[in-house]
């Protein structure tokens, strides 16, 4: 693997790993809010946190990743 292989690389490892990062935690928050709010909803109670969770950490997963791939064409375009 030569240098710019491994630069791609790392820039969709790190970026797929903050947005994994960062939608779990905001669903997981999500949940949690929603529990603790004066008015429960039936949706609130019927949602289970854990799966909730999962679901935003993979289209966190899935945005980090389209943002690293989109950032790279970017830089790939502008040489």
């Amino acid at each position: 693997m030569d240098r710019k292989n491994k630069r791609l690389l790392l820039l969709i490892v790190s970026c797929s790993v903050a947005g994994v990062v960062l939608g779990g935690t905001s669903s997981w928050a999500e949940s949690t809010m929603c529990l603790k709010a004066t008015e429960v909803t039936s949706e609130c109670l019927t949602q289970d946190p854990i799966s909730k969770t999962i679901q935003g950490m993979s289209t966190g997963l899935l945005a980090g990743a389209g943002a690293a791939f989109g950032a790279a064409w970017q830089l790939r375009n502008e040489e």
